[in-house]
């Protein structure tokens, strides 16, 4: 019987090993993203975890820029399934990203320190996005199809 609690221990425990400390821990001042979008300047430098929906990826020579809808993260770093959001980032990482697996709608976590800002345009309408020198980021897996809910395709009275 202790063997098999001490098994089950170390299986958890290596499950949990699978996502890097910097994205299951914030940093003890993380800085909320909205508080960064009135100004990022003043925020230059400071150590930050966000997370969100990638919306789009952008390999340059050396780096790949993700932008990033924010989403809350849950105790753990992961982003949640939710509308809420504080607003949009970008994550710069060293080296290239392969956009089809970094594709949008997908979930991802970043841990780094902000990095001034950079001003694109969403459709026609100029944002300023603050841009994270990410250090750490983490794509989260899709949900297999047993995590997806099962809607019928009719309803009973």
């Amino acid at each position: 019987m202790k063997a098999i609690a001490l098994l089950l221990a170390l299986t958890l425990a290596g499950c949990a090993s699978d996502i890097p400390r910097p994205i299951r821990e914030a940093p003890a001042d993380n800085i909320p993203l909205a508080q960064a979008l009135k100004n990022p300047e003043q925020h230059r430098g400071a150590a930050v975890r966000w997370g969100g929906a990638i919306a789009a990826v952008e390999n340059r020579r050396d780096e790949t820029w993700v932008e990033i809808v924010e989403r809350p993260l849950d105790a753990g770093g992961q982003p949640r399934t939710t509308d809420q959001s504080g607003g949009r980032f970008l994550a710069r990482v060293q080296g290239f990203l392969d956009p089809a697996i970094y594709a949008p709608k997908r979930l991802v976590t970043t841990a780094g320190t902000l990095d001034g800002n950079s001003t694109r345009t969403i459709g026609e309408h100029p944002y300023t996005y603050p841009v994270v020198r990410a250090d750490t980021i983490h794509l989260w897996p899709l949900p297999s199809r047993a995590e997806r809910p099962y809607y019928p395709p009719y309803w009973y009275d």
